[in-house]
């Protein structure tokens, strides 16, 4: 994210981060430059000092031509800078002892960052001789609470896409379950209707167990897509006024491995 430029062609990422973080440093600090400035003089000397010993590892290890007196040189600016470090550290121990828990706490998140990079790219690896595109079918499984143009507009779409399509409906009482089941039957709109009754009002958990139940038995043959019916407000503070399961359910299963999740939108004109 750090490597992402901005309109200016800055690292605007980065740049943000620091801000942030100088800010917070100010105030901590009140603004006081005499504590801040050995903390920075400590910061410029301990990278100095890092990697002046790099180069002398690099020149005992390889080893190439007329390597001993940029070796020299290089030890020499090692000494003068872990020099400054050590007297900063020590005649100004109480303004810099914070450095003994930021850099190891540095030192801990680059190892994890770099370890989540390369068990991200280990992951995402492919073999190009054997990983081929795996050609399966559809299942599209469409909640719904009743019957909108929200819903119809989902159909439709879903309709373009696959022919093994089933809508889940989740009622809290027989009657009400016989009530959609009635008014499903009677529009027909090409898609067949499952029901579900739900004792505790809850909606995600006895939909999360049908899709568990449809993903195990479909799974080897067939993706399984959960499109689901979203109407957009005109005005934002529209929002408010509505409970957004749709959000909820789509956050819930977005965790899910092998359950593709499709939002199928319905702008609102008024």
């Amino acid at each position: 994210m750090f490597m992402v430029r901005g309109d200016r062609f800055g690292f605007s990422n980065g740049i943000i981060f620091l801000g942030i973080f100088s800010a917070l440093l100010i105030i901590v600090s009140e603004g006081d430059t005499e504590n801040l400035i050995p903390l920075y003089a400590i910061g410029v000397f301990v990278p100095f000092t890092l990697s002046q010993t790099g180069m002398m590892k690099r020149w005992i290890t390889k080893k190439p031509a007329g390597w001993l007196l940029p070796f020299v040189i290089n030890t020499v600016g090692m000494l003068t800078t872990l020099t400054i470090t050590l007297i900063f550290l020590i005649t100004k121990f109480s303004q810099v002892w914070m450095i003994f828990l930021f850099l190891p706490a540095v030192i801990f998140a680059f190892k994890k960052v770099n370890q989540h990079y390369r068990d991200l790219a280990e992951q995402l690896r492919i073999d190009l001789s054997t990983d081929k595109p795996e050609k399966k079918g559809s299942v599209i499984v469409i909640p719904v609470a009743g019957i909108t143009q929200v819903v119809r507009n989902t159909i439709s779409y879903a309709q373009s896409l696959s022919d093994d399509i089933v809508a889940v409906y989740v009622g809290f009482d027989e009657e009400e379950i016989k009530k959609m089941e009635e008014k499903w039957e009677e529009w027909n709109p090409g898609v067949r209707l499952i029901t579900l009754r739900s004792r505790y009002r809850s909606i995600v958990r006895p939909l999360s167990k049908f899709i568990d139940t449809v993903e195990w038995k479909t799974s080897a043959t067939d993706h399984v897509t959960v499109m689901i019916p979203q109407f957009i407000t005109k005005r934002w503070w529209h929002n408010l006024l509505h409970n957004q399961t749709s959000l909820l359910l789509r956050a819930y299963l977005f965790a899910r491995q092998d359950v593709k999740i499709t939002t199928v939108p319905y702008r609102l004109k008024k």
